[in-house]
């Protein structure tokens, strides 16, 4: 089967919701963009390490919470 190359790829719809909780990451803790530019390599590189990994779990909870809404409106 040969790939159909006029149809464009999925855009990750979760990808406004991630950033926007690694924002909220870094604005709890009172750092900006350009505050994260300054900081030494091995800091910069745990705190998005530690971003990620909170970005992540509220994804999950995210999930899990519209998982359960929808078995809750579709199993009657």
């Amino acid at each position: 089967m040969r790939p159909d190359h006029d149809v464009p790829p999925r855009t990750d719809q979760t990808a406004p919701l991630e950033r926007a909780l690694i924002d909220e990451f870094f604005e709890r803790r009172g750092l900006t963009l350009a505050m994260l530019h300054e900081l030494p390599d091995a800091e910069l590189h745990a705190l998005l390490k530690e971003a990620s990994a909170y970005a992540s779990a509220r994804l999950a909870e995210v999930e899990s919470r519209a998982r359960y809404i929808h078995e809750l409106h579709h199993n009657d």
